[in-house]
C-alpha cells in the first residue's frame, strides 16, 4: 500500500503544483488585463481632452450661432408677417373705399341716365299709353 500511496502523493503534488501555476497565471492575467485597462483608458482620456473636448465646443458654438439666427429670422419673420397684415388691411380699406365711391358716383350717372332715356322714351312715343291695371 505504500506504493500506493506515494503515488498518491506525487500526483497530488502534480496537482498542487499545477493548482500553483494556475493562479500564477490568473494572477498574471489580472495585472496585464489592468495595466491594459490603464493604458486604454490614458488613450481614450487623450482622445477625449485632445478630440472630444473641442469638437463639442465647436458644435456647441455652432449651435449657438444656429440659436441666435433662428431666433433673428423668426424676429425678421414675424416683422414680415404684420406689415404683411398691415398692407393687405390697408389695401383692402381702401378698395372698400374705392368701391364705395364708384357706386355712390355711378348711382347718380345711372339714375341720371335712367331717367333720361324714361324722358326720351316718353317724349318719342307718339301713341299714348294705356294706364296699366293694377293687381290687387
Amino acid at each position: 500500500m505504500e506504493g500506493n500511496l506515494g503515488t498518491t502523493n506525487i500526483m497530488l503534488g502534480i496537482i498542487a503544483a499545477v493548482s500553483v501555476l494556475e493562479a500564477l497565471l490568473v494572477i498574471g492575467l489580472g495585472i496585464a488585463g489592468f495595466v491594459a485597462y490603464r493604458r486604454v483608458m490614458v488613450v481614450v482620456n487623450g482622445l477625449e481632452a485632445n478630440h472630444v473636448a473641442p469638437t463639442i465646443a465647436r458644435v456647441n458654438a455652432i449651435l449657438d450661432d444656429v440659436k441666435g439666427v433662428t431666433a433673428k429670422v423668426k424676429e425678421e419673420t414675424d416683422r414680415v408677417d404684420h406689415a404683411i397684415r398691415t398692407t393687405m388691411d390697408r389695401v383692402d380699406d381702401t378698395a372698400e373705399r374705392v368701391r364705395w365711391n364708384v357706386r355712390a358716383k355711378t348711382s347718380r350717372v345711372v339714375g341720371f341716365l335712367r331717367g333720361l332715356r324714361v324722358a326720351l322714351e316718353g317724349l318719342l312715343t307718339t301713341h299714348p299709353q294705356e294706364p296699366r291695371m293694377q293687381h290687387p
